[in-house]
């Protein structure tokens, strides 16, 4: 038995070939075209503001621009010529017949019935050996027939009678429908024969070796590279090297700033000339008397050493960029100003690497160094200036009015919190900002999602206690309240709690599902039900400076004030389970949300205190800091207060109740209903800290024993 190869000669396989081969690629690309011409942001809700400032047209340029860099000319001529081969292709098998695929059958060729007697089987066969044999046909060459056409047609009809009167061969046709047994197989190839006849096989081995041999290759190195080329943070991978190198422990936003400007991203931005081109006029700007510090870039004397000590080059014109940027200052030039818009959304990704790098440290000044220079890019803003320029058409003199003299920065939730008359008598005015212009950014201001930290505390799913090296949650209940808001409504104590599932609920263990209240039972206890809700995305950051849209994040994680370290790395929230805003985009619900973070418990029993971050990476004063109290038992004591709890007086229509009725005793009173303690003494079931967060007040991280 043998294998037979066979071309197709009658062009009916190739373009399912062809048609299988191009989908196979057209697809995938098409998928990813589509994810990259999809724009994310379009999702997301955003501020309502119509403020446009002197520039607004180059940051939305950039913006566009970013957003067609995904979308690459190659991907999409690839995808059209797929198409459009796939669409031929199809057409191709439209119209073309395919050959019908006869069965040999020994009636058929003897032309007769297959209910003929072995007579009338014998008297044709004997008729049709006479009339074919190749000694009496002769040749017709009208008919363009041939001396083996004629050869081939008496084999035919002679293996014909003998499948229909000789037990072997009838067995054969039986069996496997050939009168010669079973035949090799046939495998049709769907490549026109004519591609490898007439000496065309070499282009064929020469298309084989461009694709796997050189094609493939290339596209999977190149792949490879650069993933190899780039951190997981989206970086050059020399940049994140250069950063780990500036990294120090005591290194401030100041120094973050200069470290960014490290980057090898600059290098390609600015080639060749455009490394010196305005450099000298950039410096003039930034380093020019300015309203609210001493030079208007928001330098200090320190950052100015450290700028005119670089040479000239990327960096050096990338740092007066940076800090041309952050002060907001008009360098009268559009190249000059477009530059200044490029180079903060590159500095916001090299802080990702930078705050990667101070995690590893797990040192707590570097890492909120990194998030607070993050909100500085992304807002436009010096280090340490005063968050009310977050607000629109908010100027250095607009905020000095407001702030007077005072060297405490008056932050926007306190702006806001002034009377309307109050705060327009400080803003509005001659030089000052217009009605429009204030009204303007009260409105801006009252859509700002601070979230309001009201209680935190720890706890274990499912347990009374929390034990040595037990996994605990961390529960951070809070509520999205703009600055200027009215009508709060006071909180709502069953807010504050944290329900644990059922034992059995697997998907609200999972947190799939948020347990909610529907009634109460007879006994008066609540009747929850799960309910699955949709992750709920606050608006995107309201930064007109920025070039790129940003999702705003919020970071929590617990620090050791004592030591300067990160005690619980941090968790990121970028989603939350109930609304921000009603379906306006303005109005806001006030909705409490809950943050959960879970991580190990220390191995000792003992009171500790941690100091909790809240960190808003987008929005500069929305920050929470406050002290919370995480209280480890021990696992045989916990086990003992366990058991004691569980012993209760006898109810008054249980039999012990009755009997001890009958015995002369008085039923049991009622047992009263626990009080929480929010201090020191605080229930052992949870452990943490219900109050209004202080964002400015120092707070000591103390780790005792049990025993003091």
């Amino acid at each position: 038995m043998s294998t037979d190869y066979a071309y197709d000669e009658e062009g009916y396989l190739w373009p399912f070939f062809v048609f299988t081969l191009t989908t196979i690629i057209t697809l995938p690309l098409t998928y990813m075209l589509i994810n990259r011409s999809r724009d994310p942001a379009a999702q997301f809700s955003r501020v309502q503001t119509d403020f446009k400032h002197q520039h607004s047209h180059l940051v939305d340029s950039l913006r566009k621009t970013e957003k067609r860099k995904d979308r690459k000319i190659w991907l999409l001529a690839a995808v059209v010529g797929g198409w459009a081969i796939m669409g031929y292709m199809l057409y191709l098998i439209s119209i073309t017949e395919v050959p019908a695929q006869k069965l040999w059958n020994p009636y058929d060729i003897l032309n007769i019935p297959e209910s003929a007697s072995e007579k009338v089987i014998k008297s044709t066969y004997k008729k049709l050996s006479l009339k074919f044999h190749p000694d009496k046909v002769k040749v017709d060459p009208s008919k363009n027939e041939t001396v083996e056409d004629l050869n081939n047609r008496y084999v035919e009809i002679s293996k014909a009678y003998q499948a229909l009167t000789d037990e072997d061969v009838r067995n054969n046709f039986i069996q496997y429908g050939n009168p010669d047994g079973k035949q090799g197989y046939s495998i049709n190839i769907g490549l026109p024969k004519v591609i490898i006849s007439d000496g065309n096989g070499k282009y064929v081995v020469l298309l084989y070796t461009l694709i796997f041999g050189v094609l493939l290759p290339y596209l999977v190195g190149s792949w490879w590279y650069g993933t190899l080329r780039r951190s997981k943070e989206g970086v050059l991978m020399e940049s994140a090297n250069r950063l780990f190198k500036e990294y120090r422990d005591d290194i401030d936003e100041s120094g973050i700033i200069e470290a960014l400007s490290i980057g090898q991203e600059y290098e390609e931005l600015f080639k060749g000339d455009r490394a010196d081109t305005g450099l000298s006029k950039i410096e003039s700007r930034i380093l020019a008397e300015g309203e609210l510090s001493p030079l208007a870039g928001g330098l200090s004397a320190k950052d100015r050493r450290k700028l005119e000590d670089l040479e000239s080059g990327p960096r050096r014109k990338a740092l007066a960029l940076l800090w041309a940027y952050l002060g907001r200052v008009d360098l009268d030039d559009e190249s000059l100003e477009k530059a200044k818009y490029q180079v903060a959304p590159i500095a916001a990704a090299l802080n990702k690497s930078f705050n990667a790098i101070a995690l590893a440290y797990m040192n707590t000044a570097p890492l909120l160094g990194s998030y607070y220079t993050n909100q500085s890019l992304i807002q436009a803003m010096p280090p340490k200036s005063s968050p009310l320029l977050q607000l629109p058409h908010f100027s250095p003199k607009v905020v000095k009015a407001i702030q007077g003299d005072s060297r405490v920065h008056t932050s926007v939730q306190n702006f806001m919190d002034k009377p309307d008359a109050t705060r327009r008598s400080l803003a509005v005015g001659k030089n000052l900002l217009t009605d429009e212009q204030y009204h303007e950014a009260v409105k801006v201001a009252k859509q700002l999602p601070y979230l309001r930290v009201a209680k935190a505390f720890f706890k274990v799913t499912g347990e009374r206690f929390i034990i040595p090296s037990s996994l605990v949650t961390l529960v951070v209940k809070g509520r999205f309240v703009p600055p200027g808001s009215e009508k709060v409504p006071k909180v709502v104590e069953t807010d504050l709690e944290d329900i644990d599932p059922a034992e059995d609920d697997l998907d609200a263990i999972l947190g799939r599902k948020t347990p909610k209240q529907i009634g109460k039972d007879e006994k008066g206890k609540p009747i929850y039900e799960a309910a699955e809700s949709d992750p709920i995305t606050p608006p995107l950051v309201a930064a007109p400076y920025f070039a790129r849209d940003h999702s705003p994040r919020w970071h929590v994680f617990l620090t050791d004030s004592k030591q300067g370290r990160v005690a619980v790395p941090p968790f990121t929230f970028a989603q939350f389970d109930k609304p921000i805003f009603e379906a306006d985009g303005k109005t806001p619900t006030f909705a409490m949300q809950t943050l959960k973070a879970q991580f190990q418990a220390p191995p000792q029993a003992g009171h500790y205190t941690f100091v909790m971050h809240v960190v808003c990476d987008s929005y500069v004063g929305f920050d929470t800091k406050m002290e919370v109290t995480l209280i480890v038992e021990e696992a045989n004591k916990a086990a003992l207060m366990k058991d004691e709890e569980e012993i209760s007086e006898p109810e008054e229509d249980s039999i012990a109740g009755i009997m001890n009725a009958a015995k002369g005793g008085a039923p049991p009173a009622p047992k009263p209903a626990k009080k929480k303690v929010e201090s020191e003494d605080e229930s052992d079931e949870e452990s943490g800290t219900e109050e209004e967060a202080d964002t400015t007040s120092d707070t000591n991280t103390d780790t005792e024993d049990e025993g003091n």
